[in-house]
């Protein structure tokens, strides 16, 4: 019977020696990689915990870098709108110092700090944030508003700017006379009649009310279609001092009132009307005075007002023109007219719709957060801007006519009103206080989700990481168990059977 030598690759000794060789490698990995393994069916029961930990972690990375983006973009908006507020604060600080001293071409040194002025506003809202712009609402790669010059100035090919839409409503204001609308007459010998030209009608000026203290007239109205008011002096004259008082709506809102007082003053004093040697004298001497000083309240606050007023026109959504279909011309319009991108330049072309302008723009910053920061040119605290700095750099007053102090009063004093911040409307601080929420918002988002990444991070390094100097201490352990079967298996190879007897 034959006797077969030991084979080594066949004891259970040599695959011994080959797992702890391959436990060698493992650990030799491990500690130049600081992994548990290079697969996930080396990692343990636990890596299922740490693919979850590492999703979620990449969905943190990602909201990270989108608050990342969305405080960018806020930041320049939040510059652009503190721009425009400070360009409202000068041009208010302008208009109030009551300049009017006018130059060569009709404005005042705050109205040409304006023509400058304009152009800047226009390129604040044309601002891009990389490759979007912050103005146009949800239409992002829409520039939303049209170049200065042709807002001003229209294109000279039907579509009409501010300039040409000022003009027309203050023909349309002031009427062919250029009393305002307003017929005033003598129906009988002792009585002056004011009344609106036509009813119903948007243009010139609208009668509110009547005050008197003349001694032994009647005054009624205003009454009537179109509306009149009727003062008839009687049979006696008034007394000295006595007053009368017609109060008037102008186009933009306000009211201004004519006072007249009775004087048997000579000359008569300004603001008076003399009284004559009978009821019928003094009566043309009110109707003349009525006359004179309608006609002034028409030249100066009448032409403030109509601007501020087509100003709004022109910047409302659609804007308005006078309507001048036949028989109907500029003097004598009573209506007004939707205007069309054919005939009227459309200042504002992005996003127009009617919901909230932050909302067109939202973004989820966390799994249960959103944060909308969208802003519209065409809101109302930016619009409010763009139209007193147009009005102020459209408007042109010739330095030769004897109202145009008058008028540069009338419109500095209804622009610097109309900047003033006034409770219940929007501003441009309303629209920087949503943008501070939205980023307070992140900031709360960011400060929750650095807990949870850290949480996540732990448990995918717990998972598969490993430590180091346990590795080390772990190879330390088998090298000396390898050294001692490299030991073992050298003297097994020597074994023969005379050796083993």
């Amino acid at each position: 019977m034959a006797i077969n030598g030991i084979s080594f690759g066949n004891t259970i000794l040599s695959s011994s020696v080959r797992n702890l060789k391959a436990q060698m490698a493992d650990l030799q990995n491990q500690l130049t990689s600081g992994k548990r393994s290079t697969t996930y069916s080396g990692m343990g029961a636990n890596e299922g915990f740490a693919i979850a930990a590492r999703a979620q972690l990449s969905n943190i990375a990602a909201y990270t870098d989108t608050m990342t983006k969305i405080n960018t973009n806020i930041g320049v908006a939040n510059t652009a709108l503190q721009a425009l507020s400070d360009i409202g604060k000068q041009l208010q600080n302008a208009a109030n110092s009551g300049s009017q001293a006018l130059n060569s071409a009709g404005q005042t040194a705050g109205q040409q700090t304006a023509v400058a002025e304009f152009s800047s506003v226009v390129g604040i809202l044309n601002t891009q944030a990389g490759d979007r712009y912050i103005f146009s609402g949800s239409t992002i790669y829409t520039q939303p508003v049209a170049s200065s010059d042709l807002i001003l100035n229209g294109n000279g090919a039907g579509q009409a700017g501010l300039k040409q839409v000022i003009s027309e409503r203050n023909q349309a204001d002031l009427g062919a006379d250029g009393l305002g609308r307003v017929a005033i007459s003598s129906p009988t010998a002792t009585s002056v009649s004011v009344a609106e030209d036509a009813s119903p009608s948007v243009y010139g000026m609208k009668l509110q009310s009547v005050a008197s203290s003349l001694t032994g007239a009647t005054v009624t109205g205003p009454a009537g279609t179109p509306p009149a008011i009727s003062v008839d002096l009687g049979a006696s004259n008034p007394a000295d001092g006595d007053t009368i008082s017609f109060t008037f709506d102008l186009p933009d809102g306000t009211s201004e009132t004519v006072q007249l007082t009775a004087s048997s003053a000579v000359p008569t004093p300004a603001g008076s009307f003399a009284i004559g040697a009978t009821p019928t004298a003094t009566a043309a001497n009110l109707n003349a005075a009525l006359t004179s000083s309608i006609g002034t309240l028409a030249k100066t606050s009448l032409v403030a007002a109509s601007a501020i007023r087509a100003t709004h026109d022109f910047f409302d959504k659609p804007p308005q023109r006078v309507d001048v279909t036949p028989p109907a011309t500029l003097a004598t319009a009573t209506a007004a007219v939707n205007g069309t991108a054919a005939d009227t330049v459309q200042w504002y072309t992005g996003d127009a719709g009617t919901g909230s302008a932050r909302a067109t723009s939202t973004v989820r910053v966390d799994p249960s957060v959103t944060v909308q920061y969208g802003i519209r040119a065409n809101e109302d605290a930016i619009r409010s801007v763009m139209e007193s700095v147009a009005l102020f750099a459209a408007v042109t007053t010739s330095p030769t006519d004897p109202n145009g102090a008058g008028q540069i009063s009338a419109l500095n004093s209804r622009v610097a009103q109309n900047l003033t911040v006034t409770p219940g409307q929007q501003n441009i601080q309303d629209i920087q206080s949503d943008l501070a929420n939205a980023q307070t918002v992140m900031k709360d988002a960011t400060a929750r989700q650095k807990l949870t990444q850290a949480t996540m991070q732990n448990l995918v390094d717990q998972a598969e990481n490993v430590s180091t100097d346990e590795v080390a201490s772990q190879l330390l352990a088998l090298q000396t168990d390898l050294q001692a079967s490299y030991q073992t298996t050298a003297m097994l190879s020597q074994l023969s059977l005379v050796k083993f007897l």
